[in-house]
């Protein structure tokens, strides 16, 4: 099968994944489910009980949550696509994160709801995307998460025969650290994590995101940045304008 490269390194024509890519991919998806069930439960956490348990709040909230973050990552996902030349249906998880906020936003309004309800999720979300990503390293070139030609020693080789950079593990290194000093600020009580921890967590993944995405072969929205840069920008702004009213007014 013959690949079509252009210049921004981009694969035109990816050959079918090899079954044992699927089978880690599949395998590293179902990792990062039990990884974030047990942070869920087991990272200790002082907040209030609205916070602690925000399903609470309402019946629909898990549901809200879910069909958000469904709907926002295939839209994401296959508009990002078929920006960068695909026809092919995509899921994003930046996309699915703004999905579920969006929808959970528009559901604390029409509550009467104020002040945070995310922190619970914070390091479960973050260890999950941690996990996660390995498994997007390992799916090669079908995930369409591989990052563009690098001469850097690191640089992996997707299946293409072009060195690239290694994006999903900058990503899944990025979360780590963060749940290490995200899991040591909230022991030690900190505001920006015990109150805002959530609004922390969006906005460190958005940055690191927003860094990462200059490094992928996307089609372009604006000047040089694609469709996911936006998302991110629009999630930065969401994390410093909430996050600052929780830690003032929370």
């Amino acid at each position: 099968m013959v690949l079509v490269i252009d210049g921004a390194g981009r694969i035109g024509a990816p050959g079918a994944p090899r079954s044992i890519d699927v089978i880690l991919h599949s395998a590293f998806d179902l990792l990062a489910v039990v990884t974030a069930t047990i942070v869920f439960y087991f990272l200790p956490l002082l907040p209030p009980s609205s916070v602690g348990q925000p399903w609470r709040l309402h019946p629909s909230y898990v549901s809200f949550a879910a069909l958000g973050m469904m709907a926002g990552a295939l839209a994401a996902g296959t508009a990002n696509l078929l920006l960068s030349g695909f026809g092919e249906i995509g899921k994003s998880v930046i996309g699915g994160l703004a999905g579920a906020i969006l929808a959970i936003e528009l559901l604390k309004r029409r509550l009467g709801v104020t002040g945070s309800t995310g922190l619970r999720f914070a390091a479960p979300l973050a260890a999950a995307i941690a996990v996660g990503r390995v498994g997007c390293f390992f799916a090669g070139m079908d995930d369409r998460t591989y990052g563009t030609p690098t001469s850097l020693p690191w640089g992996h080789d997707f299946g293409d025969g072009i060195r690239r950079h290694p994006v999903q593990l900058y990503e899944a290194i990025a979360m780590l650290v963060f749940l290490l000093g995200f899991t040591l600020l909230l022991r030690r009580g900190y505001p920006i994590a015990a109150r805002a921890g959530f609004y922390l967590f969006v906005g460190v993944y958005a940055a690191q995101r927003f860094l990462w995405e200059f490094l992928k072969p996307y089609g372009t929205v604006i000047g040089p940045l694609n469709l996911f840069h936006l998302i991110c920008l629009g999630l930065l702004a969401y994390a410093w304008s909430y996050g600052r009213a929780e830690l003032r007014y929370g």
